[in-house]
């Protein structure tokens, strides 16, 4: 099973997680907010979208369901990662919370695919930069939405050729 996982405040997310699932295949698209995250231990291949609020800290559905996401045996599972956030207004915690994601996943022992580039972002840091590159796909629809399709478009592009 493949799937995507996400949670929306504003609907930007669930945006960008419809957007990504149509140019994917036989990914199905889960709304954590109403599903929870138990189908991740089905999973071969996740994709996991989250957006950062306030302090550069992870949305509140995915707050809730932190500790159940801590509890699934990524060993043997695929993930990939896409954030959102706002460089101008948060350029200190840009995308955080695609980081502390990151790092809980990454602890579980899942190979974390899609990382991109930071160039064409202005922000000072951000716990999802690592050795240069995020580790996952970036947007940013406060300030860059005119780019937000051709960076859903590049990433899906690689996503496809690695899983």
């Amino acid at each position: 099973m493949k799937a995507i996982f996400y949670a929306s405040s504003t609907g930007n997310t669930e945006e960008v997680a419809e957007k990504i699932n149509e140019k994917l295949s036989d990914f199905e698209l889960i709304d954590i907010a109403n599903d929870g995250v138990d189908k991740m231990n089905e999973c071969k291949t996740i994709i996991i979208g989250v957006s950062t609020w306030g302090e550069g800290d992870l949305q509140d559905d995915w707050e809730d369901c932190l500790a159940d996401v801590q509890a699934v045996d990524f060993r043997d599972k695929t993930v990939a990662l896409f954030g959102l956030g706002d460089q101008d207004g948060y350029p200190d915690e840009f995308v955080n919370a695609l980081g502390i994601m990151y790092e809980e996943i990454s602890l579980k022992g899942a190979k974390i695919i899609g990382h991109t580039s930071t160039e064409g972002y202005d922000h000072d840091e951000s716990k999802a930069e690592i050795d240069g590159s995020f580790i996952g796909l970036v947007i940013d629809e406060d300030n860059q939405s005119e780019l937000t399709d051709e960076r859903i478009t590049n990433w899906c592009s690689s996503i496809n050729s690695q899983v």
